[in-house]
């Protein structure tokens, strides 16, 4: 499967939009400032294909990209950010779990702040991914940010954390570097079977 040859398609702000057309859907997740949009665009070779903001907490639709005519990679918003009112979270919420419920994710891909323990909220969206009963993997995002000898231990942890029965599979992986992007795609390519 290609990742170069990617398009919007369109942002969902309910139920009623969700795609519904058979392909596989590949449901990207993580903390609004965990640079979600940062590693969607480096497996894609783009710049600013799914939007990064200055502002962490932007993506409040579930945006739906289509690779290489075959798969959707599914933009899901950012979750755990404080800056934005109550009910527009609340919203968010309610577009998640329709979501999550709508029985679409042939993947779920939870993106995570390597240098930190996992969040309550990344618990969370873990088990939300968990009760789909679909495939997971969970990158391990700002691996540039860590000395070599960090890397393995603050792997360690999120192994434990959010997959201590072996779960999911944990990718290291730099959005400014591109470490990791090739095992991320070739991973998702080989769940799905693309």
């Amino acid at each position: 499967m290609n990742f170069n040859k990617a398009e919007f398609v369109l942002s969902a702000v309910d139920p009623a939009g969700f795609l519904r057309d058979g392909l596989p859907q590949i449901a990207f997740a993580g903390r609004s400032n965990v640079g979600k949009s940062s590693v969607i665009n480096r497996i894609l070779g783009r710049k600013n294909f799914a939007h990064v903001g200055a502002t962490p907490g932007k993506t409040s639709q579930v945006n739906y990209f289509k690779i290489d005519g075959r798969a959707y990679l599914v933009d899901l918003p950012g979750y755990g950010y404080a800056k934005v009112s109550k009910a527009e979270r609340d919203r968010w919420g309610r577009l998640m779990e329709n979501y999550f419920a709508a029985g679409l994710i042939s993947l779920g891909v939870q993106i995570v702040d390597a240098r930190h323990k996992p969040t309550a909220d990344d618990l969370t969206m873990i088990r939300w991914f968990y009760d789909t009963g679909c495939p997971v993997l969970i990158v391990a995002n700002k691996l540039d940010k860590l000395k070599k000898s960090e890397i393995e231990p603050n792997l360690e942890r999120i192994r434990q954390t959010l997959c201590p029965g072996g779960e999911a599979e944990v990718v290291p992986f730099s959005a400014e570097t591109g470490v990791g992007k090739d095992a991320l795609i070739q991973k998702i390519g080989g769940i799905l079977h693309l």
